[in-house]
């Protein structure tokens, strides 16, 4: 990150910002039980939409009543366990507000209950699933926020935790930036790693938004 500066900030909101790790996975768990799914298969599938996890676990003549029923136990387990990551309210308060976006793979419902139950001000600008046609991997999350903000994507740095999320930021030309243990290190395609945003120091500037990695 030395030298660069950025014109906007696009954070992931899971496992980056908040850790619903605990509700997320005691969800999917119950889920998995009520479906016959085994739970091992959903290791490999962090960062995905949840569309995208009942596509690939689930028959297709099943895909519709199976995606309801984890929407209803993930907005259901929101409310409890949910906190803010570290350096998260140093890093939103350090950005111009009109330079930052919330890029989620969580539906509006979702999203509106986690961040209610971590307490977090929501950002002004959000991009979650209900948004767009095609979720992380695809670039189209990144890119709609960009838009929204104004950013050319390329000028734009985006801050993730699972590989999809850094996949779906780099087809869209942005920079990238690993954090969280969600997932190892070694699994974080980025162009640089912190363990978490208390260890990132964001500053504006009249040329941009640069980033200092403690």
């Amino acid at each position: 990150m030395t030298g660069r500066t950025f014109d906007g900030v696009l954070f992931d909101m899971d496992g980056t910002l908040i850790d619903s790790m605990g509700s997320s996975l005691a969800a999917w768990r119950t889920w998995a039980d009520e479906l016959g799914v085994d739970p091992a298969a959903l290791g490999a599938l962090g960062g995905l939409p949840a569309s995208r996890i009942v596509a690939e676990l689930v028959a297709e003549d099943r895909q519709v009543s199976a995606l309801a029923r984890i929407h209803e136990l993930e907005v259901a387990a929101a409310g409890e366990g949910i906190e803010v990551l570290p350096g998260v309210v140093e890093a939103f308060g350090a950005l111009p507000a009109n330079r930052v976006a919330v890029v989620t793979s969580c539906t509006g419902p979702l999203l509106a209950a986690r961040l209610a139950a971590s307490g977090m001000r929501p950002p002004r600008e959000v991009v979650c699933v209900d948004d767009i046609a095609n979720g992380k991997p695809s670039p189209d999350p990144f890119l709609l926020a960009a838009h929204r903000i104004g950013v050319d994507p390329h000028r734009c740095l985006v801050v993730e935790d699972a590989p999809a999320g850094l996949a779906a930021g780099r087809a869209a030309g942005c920079a990238t930036l690993a954090v969280g243990a969600t997932h190892h290190h070694s699994e974080l395609e980025a162009d640089a790693y912190a363990p978490d945003l208390g260890h990132v120091r964001f500053s504006s500037t009249p040329a941009g938004i640069t980033v200092t990695l403690a």
